[in-house]
C-alpha cells in the first residue's frame, strides 16, 4: 500500500485557513516529489527566468518569473510543479496559463507542467494545455499512483530518446503494469492489495455545503431539490474505489450520478420522471463544441430575424407553431391548463424557438439546445416570480420551484426571450467544458440513465452494486410529477396513468395515502438490499419529522438484512419557502442514515434505559439546549431522531411524538430572528431524573456509535463527549461517570472502554 500521506485528512484541508501554500510545499509537494524518487539534486526551488519584456504604457519593463520548483535530470528540466493553496483553481483558469508560461521558457522547455493545490493534482503537456493529462484528488493517490510514476517518476525520462504524442485528447485511462511472465496488463484497483477495507468505512461529520462551486449543477436548469454536489462526492469516495457502480434509485436532477462520473465510477441514475432522464442525459451528452456553438448561430439568427412581435406575428405563429395544449395541472393551481401559464407572446416565441431547435439533426447538439429551451421555460412563463435578493442575470424562479404549485406572480415579468436563451447557452457550454475531463466520449459508456420505479430494479442483477447514495421524496412535501408537468409537455416527454401509480409520494393526483406511501418505500429499500453487494453501503437521506417515517425506514432496513451504521446531520445548503413561512414546523436540514449490508447483521437493541418516553424526549431536548445555549428545530428534531436510532426508541417517539411543535412551543421560548429554542425566562431545566441515568442514557449511545464504528474510546474521550450534553441540572463528577461506565462497559487494554456484550432488549 502507499504511505505518502499516512495521517492527512484531505477534506478538512479546503476548509483550514491556516493550510495555505507554504504548508502545501511542505506537507504535500515534498513527500509526493520523494516517493517519484527525487532528490536534492533534482530539485530546483524558486529558479529566477527573466520574461524577456513586459509592456507597460509606453515602456518596455523586464519581469521576473519564478517557478516553485523545476525537476531536473542531468542538464534538463523534465518538468514544472507550482504550489497553489487548497481553494484555489488548478484545472482551468489563470494558473494555468501562469506555469505553462514556466515550462515553455527558453531556460527551461519542459515536456510537462503540473499544478497541486494540496487537495489536487494536475499533470498539462506543453504541448496541448487546454485539458489535463492527469487530474486527480490526492486523497484517492493509490488509484493514480502508477499512472502518476509513469508520467513524472525520475525513471520514466530517457535522455536522447524522441517521443511523440498525438494532441488529440483523449481522456486517462488505467496504466499497464507488468503481470504474470512479463505481459503488461491494466493497471486496476485490484492492484492494490485489498487495501481498500470496504466494511469498515469511518462516517462522515458534517461537511461544510458549497453549492454554487460547480457549473455542472448550478445555472444549467432548476430542480425541486438537489443535494449538495461536494457532499455526495466525499461520500462517494469515501464508501467506494474508482470503477465502482454507484447506484440513484430515485436520482432527481441528477447530482449522484454526475458526481460518480466525475469521480472515475460508473453510474447508474433511475427516476420516475422523464424530465430527470432528459436532465441527466442532455447535460453529460459529450458534444462537439464548435458544431453546438454553428447551430446556436443558426437558430438565434433564424429566430431574430422572424422573431413574432407584432400582434398579428403572435397569431400567426400560434397557429403555425406547436406548443403544448389542454394539459391540464395539478389540484392548487392558479389555472386549470398549461396553455394559460403563459401569455399570447410567449406561446408565440416559445413554439417558434422550439421548431427551430428540432430542424437540428444531430441528436447530442439537438438535445442540448433543447437543455437550453427548457432552462428557459423556467423564467419565460407567467409564474415566474423575481427576486429581491438575487438583481443580476434575471434572478427569480417559477413557482413551481419556489412555492411547489403553479402559482401566477402577482405582476408577470416580460423578459426578453432571445437574451435568456443566449444566457442559457453559455451556462450549458460552461456546464459542458466543466465536465469534459472526466465525461466525454470515451467514458459516456459508464452512465446508465433508466426511467423506471425505483420499487422494481429488476433490470439490475442481485449484488451488482458497490453503493447507493440516495434522496427519496419526503412524504407529501413535493408532488414531482405533478409541478414537472410544464417541462414534460414542451419536451414532449410522456407521463403515464403507472407512472403515477408508483410515484413515492403521499398525497399527489392520486392522492396516495401515508399507507401507500410506506409500501412504495418500503418495496424500494427491499429493491436496494437485492442489488448491494454484501459488505457495501446504503446512504439514505430524508428530512421528515415525523418520528414514524424514520422507524419505517429502519424496521425495513432491518426486516432485508440491513446492519444500521449510525447517522450523521447535514446541512444541504438552502432554505426553501416552506421553511421560512413554517420556521419551527419545518427542517432545512437532513439527516444521512448509513446501512451495510452485512451477512450476519446486528439489530439495533432496546436500551433499559430506566426512563419514560416523555422523560426521553425532554432530557434530549434540554440537552442539545444545554450544549449549543441554545438549539434549532433541525437539531433537536436530529439528536430526538438519532438518539431514537441508538437507544431503540423509535418505535415508541412515533406513537407519541409524531409532531413535536406542541411539546417545543409549551415548554420552551422560540425567538425568530435567531431560530432557536431557549428555556423559558427564569425557568430551570424540567427534566428531574437521577443523574446516573442521565450518564448511562448518553453513555450507552455512545459507546453504541463507537462499536458500530469498530472503535474503543478512552475514558477522558468519552467525558469530553458526553459532559456537555449533561450541562442540564447538576453536572456529575468524573467519578460519577466512571462508576457508571463500569456497570454497563468492559474494560480493553488499560485505559479504553467498550460497551458490555450482552444487550437488554426492552426498554422498561
Amino acid at each position: 500500500m502507499l504511505n505518502t500521506f499516512p495521517k492527512i485528512d484531505f477534506k478538512s484541508l479546503k476548509n483550514n485557513p491556516d493550510f495555505k501554500e507554504d504548508s502545501v510545499r511542505e506537507v504535500i509537494i515534498l513527500p509526493l516529489l520523494k516517493s517519484l524518487s527525487y532528490t536534492e539534486t533534482n530539485i530546483i526551488r524558486s529558479k529566477t527566468l527573466q520574461h524577456p519584456f513586459l509592456k507597460i504604457g509606453s515602456k518596455k519593463r523586464k519581469i521576473n518569473l519564478i517557478p516553485d520548483y523545476l525537476l531536473k535530470i542531468e542538464n534538463n528540466y523534465a518538468w514544472v510543479l507550482d504550489a497553489k493553496a487548497p481553494n484555489e483553481n488548478i484545472k482551468e483558469g489563470d494558473h494555468i496559463e501562469q506555469v505553462y508560461c514556466y515550462a515553455t521558457h527558453p531556460e527551461v522547455r519542459s515536456l510537462y507542467f503540473a499544478l497541486c493545490n494540496g487537495v489536487e493534482f494536475s499533470l498539462f503537456k506543453t504541448s496541448g494545455y487546454d485539458t489535463p493529462i492527469l487530474y486527480f484528488s490526492l486523497d484517492e493517490l493509490d488509484y493514480y499512483y502508477e499512472q502518476l510514476c509513469q508520467f513524472l517518476s525520475l525513471n520514466s525520462f530517457q535522455l536522447g530518446k524522441a517521443f511523440t504524442y498525438d494532441n488529440k485528447f483523449d481522456p486517462p485511462q488505467p496504466p499497464l503494469i507488468r503481470g504474470e511472465k512479463g505481459v503488461e496488463v491494466p493497471f486496476s484497483k485490484r492492484d492494490l492489495g485489498g487495501t481498500f477495507d470496504y466494511l469498515n468505512r469511518p462516517l462522515l461529520n458534517e461537511i461544510p455545503v458549497k453549492k454554487r462551486a460547480a457549473k455542472r449543477h448550478f445555472g444549467v436548469h432548476g430542480y425541486f431539490t438537489k443535494q449538495a454536489w461536494n457532499v455526495v462526492a466525499e461520500y462517494i469516495k469515501n464508501f467506494t474505489q474508482p470503477d465502482d457502480t454507484i447506484l440513484d434509485p430515485f436520482g432527481g436532477s441528477g447530482v449522484t450520478a454526475i458526481e460518480a462520473l466525475m469521480n472515475n465510477r460508473k453510474a447508474i441514475h433511475i427516476d420516475i420522471n422523464p424530465l430527470t432522464i432528459f436532465l441527466v442525459n442532455s447535460l453529460i451528452s459529450p458534444v462537439n463544441f464548435d458544431e453546438l456553438n454553428q447551430a446556436f448561430e443558426r437558430v438565434k439568427s433564424a429566430y431574430q430575424k422572424n422573431e413574432p412581435n407584432t400582434p398579428e406575428d403572435i397569431k400567426k405563429a400560434i397557429k403555425k407553431y406547436p406548443y403544448p395544449h389542454g394539459f391540464k395541472l395539478p389540484k392548487g393551481s392558479d389555472v386549470d391548463t398549461i396553455e394559460k401559464l403563459f401569455s399570447d407572446k410567449q406561446l408565440a416565441q416559445l413554439g417558434f424557438l422550439k421548431y427551430l431547435i428540432k430542424q437540428e439533426k444531430n441528436k447530442h447538439i439537438r438535445d442540448s439546445l433543447m437543455l437550453m429551451f427548457s432552462g428557459l421555460l423556467t423564467k419565460v412563463n407567467l409564474t415566474y416570480h423575481t427576486s429581491s435578493y438575487v438583481k443580476k442575470e434575471g434572478g427569480g424562479n417559477a413557482s413551481p420551484f419556489q412555492y411547489y404549485r403553479y402559482r401566477i406572480a402577482p405582476k408577470p415579468t416580460d423578459l426578453d426571450l432571445m437574451t435568456y436563451f443566449e444566457l442559457r447557452f453559455k451556462k450549458v457550454i460552461s456546464a459542458k467544458k466543466e465536465m469534459e475531463y472526466f465525461i466525454n466520449k470515451n467514458t459516456i459508456s459508464n452512465a446508465q440513465i433508466f426511467k423506471a420505479s425505483a420499487t422494481d430494479l429488476s433490470f439490475i442483477p442481485n449484488e451488482s452494486i458497490d453503493y447507493i447514495y440516495t434522496d427519496p421524496p419526503y412524504g407529501k412535501k413535493i408532488p414531482y410529477l405533478d409541478l414537472s408537468t410544464m417541462w414534460n409537455a414542451w419536451l414532449d416527454l410522456e407521463v403515464t396513468e403507472n407512472d403515477y401509480n408508483l410515484e413515492a409520494i403521499e398525497g399527489g393526483e392520486k392522492q396516495k395515502s401515508k399507507d401507500e406511501y410506506n409500501q412504495l418505500i418500503a418495496k424500494s429499500i427491499k429493491e436496494m438490499y437485492r442489488v448491494l453487494k454484501f459488505d457495501r453501503w446504503l446512504s439514505f437521506v430524508f428530512a421528515h419529522k415525523d418520528p414514524e417515517f424514520w422507524h419505517l425506514i429502519i424496521d425495513t432496513a432491518e426486516s432485508c438484512g440491513f446492519e444500521y451504521r449510525g447517522a450523521v446531520a447535514q446541512k444541504n445548503g438552502q432554505t426553501s419557502f416552506k421553511k421560512r413561512q413554517n420556521p419551527f414546523t419545518v427542517l432545512s436540514g437532513q439527516l444521512i442514515i448509513n446501512f451495510c449490508k452485512v451477512r450476519t447483521p446486528r439489530a439495533i437493541m432496546k436500551a433499559n434505559l430506566g426512563m419514560d418516553i416523555a422523560e426521553i424526549v425532554i432530557q434530549t431536548i434540554e440537552g442539545v439546549i444545554a450544549k449549543n445555549d441554545g438549539a434549532t428545530l433541525e437539531q433537536i428534531n436530529d439528536e430526538l431522531i438519532i438518539k431514537g436510532l441508538e437507544l431503540g426508541f423509535l418505535d415508541l417517539l412515533k406513537k407519541e411524538y409524531s409532531d413535536l411543535t406542541p411539546i417545543l412551543l409549551d415548554n420552551f421560548d422560540y425567538d425568530e430572528k435567531t431560530e432557536l429554542f431557549t428555556l423559558k425566562k427564569d425557568t430551570k431545566f424540567k427534566s428531574h431524573i437521577d443523574v446516573k441515568l442521565r450518564i448511562k442514557y448518553y453513555l450507552i449511545s455512545y459507546l453504541r456509535r463507537m462499536e458500530r464504528e469498530n472503535k474503543t474510546t478512552t475514558f477522558d474521550e468519552i467525558v469530553l463527549n458526553i459532559l456537555p450534553l449533561l450541562k442540564n441540572g447538576t453536572t456529575p463528577e468524573n467519578q460519577t461517570i466512571l462508576t457508571v461506565l463500569e456497570d454497563i462497559g468492559e474494560r480493553v487494554g488499560e485505559n479504553h472502554w467498550k460497551l458490555k456484550g450482552e444487550g437488554q432488549l426492552s426498554l422498561f
